[in-house]
């Protein structure tokens, strides 16, 4: 089925302290996501970059906290384009460090409520993201954004999220790497999380097709997160949080066509591609291919290459 897909450059670097994701959009067009997209048969609308305006500084209670308010700023204006786009198509947001997704899911959040649809979320990544600012030891906000997805407190002075998304509808693959403290709060939550030693004994298909099952059942909007560091760094240096142990190229691939194939996903994050510590755009071209898979290409489609 052919979407029109609305390209978000999301430069944001301020939720962590290794600069670089802000080039994160344009290593993706260069690598060619729109060309990806085309070839398969979709409409591409590239709205360009979002941008704030300068912030003063903005103080919190916990001192390790940083790029408060920049980070808040953002969060405000991508829900805005992320809200906007959505009543046209299938948001892709280009990013720009995980943080941003404070905002494109808020922006998701607040268009499922006006459709009257249950938002269902897919966290691709080697971490939970279930800090909140005040839990949070490192002060990196791009650790936080799970936790502000499903309404934990302690999120002033961000707004608060639109329509908090439950537990038993979000669901984390990949996770390899959690804090105590995450670990802690995440307890009593209904929150799937399938880590590497669930992927290892299941495999990926089985926890993510139950989890598409739900989502059908409830006649749900879609948003699926894909942190680089979802996939092992043997084939995607380019992220500042690298963990060993994450999907192989066919595992990802593999993830990207069965969501194509489910037919449910409404919006999309690209985030943590830091280009300044790739390989000759390795991975960026890695992760402009699984979205190529995502939208429809299969494996027998894809030219082999060297890199």
């Amino acid at each position: 089925m052919a979407q029109t897909c609305i390209l978000i450059g999301a430069p944001v670097d301020s939720g962590q302290k290794r600069a670089g994701a802000l080039m994160g959009p344009a290593a993706y067009r260069v690598a060619g996501i729109a060309t990806a997209i085309e070839e398969l048969g979709h409409k591409v609308i590239d709205r360009g970059d979002v941008a704030i305006a300068p912030c003063a500084p903005l103080p919190h209670p916990n001192p390790a906290v940083h790029h408060l308010a920049e980070t808040l700023a953002w969060t405000e204006a991508l829900a805005r384009a992320g809200e906007a786009a959505a009543a046209e198509g299938m948001p892709v947001f280009l990013g720009g460090d995980h943080s941003l997704s404070l905002g494109s899911v808020a922006g998701m959040a607040a268009h499922a409520k006006k459709a009257g649809r249950p938002l269902f979320v897919l966290w691709l990544d080697a971490h939970t993201d279930f800090h909140t600012p005040e839990s949070t030891v490192s002060g990196n906000l791009h650790g936080t954004p799970v936790a502000y997805i499903a309404g934990r407190p302690g999120f002033a002075p961000f707004p608060p999220f639109p329509a908090p998304v439950p537990g038993e509808r979000i669901a984390m693959l990949g996770i390899r790497s959690v804090d105590p403290a995450e670990k802690s709060a995440l307890i009593p939550e209904e929150i799937e999380i399938a880590d590497m030693r669930v992927l290892d004994e299941r495999g990926f298909g089985a926890p993510l097709h139950e989890f598409l099952d739900r989502v059908r059942a409830a006649n749900g909007l879609l948003h699926v997160s894909l942190d680089v560091d979802f996939l092992d760094p043997a084939i995607a240096p380019a992220v500042g949080t690298t963990v060993p142990g994450g999907a192989t190229f066919r595992e990802a691939h593999l993830v990207m066509e069965l969501l194509h194939e489910s037919e449910l996903v409404t919006s999309l994050d690209l985030v943590e591609l830091n280009p300044f510590l790739d390989e000759r755009g390795r991975t960026a071209k890695l992760m402009v291919d699984l979205v190529g898979s995502l939208m429809g290409r299969k494996v027998f489609d894809r030219p082999t290459r060297s890199f």
